[in-house]
């Protein structure tokens, strides 16, 4: 009977060319799933923009590299006004001097780290006295200023817990909080970049998961708080884009097993071995050498939450593989889910 209940739904929808042999190629993005609920094309049936696009202005951290600089670039093409947080603004490095040589007017880079309460509070200070009209407010804040790392619990210090926290978790809950004033003036938008790691466990990265779970909770609890207030705030859940985003190179794995391995107390080392050690570390090395290398889909993502008059909840930007496992490892239960996929 059970099997007849879950059959039931499945018949009203088709997955094309599925293909679970090869992660190292990589997958066709989720949006080629065929849901009766969706376009013909399979992808999400988006609604109207909001007007007046090159009035409005966003903020976007981390855009130093990776999502936040690619995003930065993207949104600036669609007519908005963007500040662009970047870590190393001050120092002349990174993705800000790229943005600042566009040379214009609407795309601002600032000075900002997340993980810094001054910095954050001259961020926004120097937000408001520069918008046309502080008055209507900030229309969008994108919260992507992020790190990662690996490693077992045991092989993991609890430095390295804090310091992933500090900025994934802590830095989005701060620049949320000192920009929402701003936010709530223009009835506009949060966007939260967690992470398919937000919705589920996986070895060797609990550093991170933890983060990400946090990350989803505190934005789940915002956008209660904030629909009255009028503001809609969406999360965007990244599959693998390590191999796009350049996270993890060999040389930075191998720095941090390194590392990891020196700091180990002596009984960790001695119970596990270096044999098990290496072997985790290029299991870590595999998965960074899979990810998609595209990231249009999370930028698409990121748009339409600021863009739509009717923005959706949750955008699952990644792979088949991902967004089968992730269904599986959240609706299924952890026993079945534990089997197919860690033990």
């Amino acid at each position: 009977m059970l099997a007849t209940k879950l059959s039931r739904p499945l018949l009203n929808f088709s997955v094309k060319a599925l293909n679970f042999k090869d992660l190292g190629n990589g997958f066709r993005p989720v949006q080629r799933f065929c849901f009766p609920l969706l376009s013909p094309c399979g992808s999400r049936s988006y609604a109207s923009e909001v007007d007046q696009i090159g009035s409005r202005a966003v903020l976007i951290t981390g855009c130093d590299s990776g999502f936040g600089f690619a995003l930065a670039k993207h949104l600036h093409a669609k007519g908005f006004i963007v500040y662009a947080g970047c870590l190393q603004k001050n120092k002349g490095d990174g993705g800000s001097k790229d943005l600042d040589n566009m040379n214009s007017d609407r795309m601002r880079t600032v000075q900002l780290n997340v993980c810094d309460s001054k910095e954050v509070d001259q961020a926004v200070e120097h937000v408001n006295n520069s918008l046309e009209d502080p008055e209507k407010g900030l229309w969008g804040l994108v919260n992507n200023a992020g790190i990662s790392t690996f490693g077992e619990v045991e092989f993991t210090s609890m430095d390295t817990y804090m310091e992933v926290a500090e900025v994934n978790l802590w830095g989005t809950v701060r620049t949320t909080k000192a920009f929402l004033p701003l936010i709530r003036r223009s009835k506009g938008r949060v966007v939260n970049i967690s992470s398919m790691m937000g919705r589920m466990g996986s070895p060797a990265r609990s550093p991170y998961c933890i983060t990400k779970f946090g990350v989803e909770a505190f934005s789940d609890c915002l956008r209660y708080e904030m629909q009255p207030q009028g503001v809609m705030v969406s999360i965007v859940e990244p599959g693998n884009f390590i191999a796009a985003t350049n996270l993890y190179s060999p040389e930075r794995i191998k720095a941090i097993a390194d590392k990891m391995w020196d700091e180990l107390p002596e009984i960790v080392r001695k119970d596990y071995g270096r044999k098990y050690f290496d072997e985790q570390v290029s299991k870590m090395e595999t998965y960074c050498n899979s990810g998609s290398t595209d990231t249009s889909p999370v930028i698409e993502s990121v748009a339409h939450a600021l863009t739509s008059t009717t923005p959706y909840t949750r955008y699952h930007p990644m792979d088949y593989y991902w967004w089968l496992r992730m269904q599986i490892m959240t609706h299924m239960p952890a026993a079945i889910s534990d089997r197919l996929y860690v033990y």
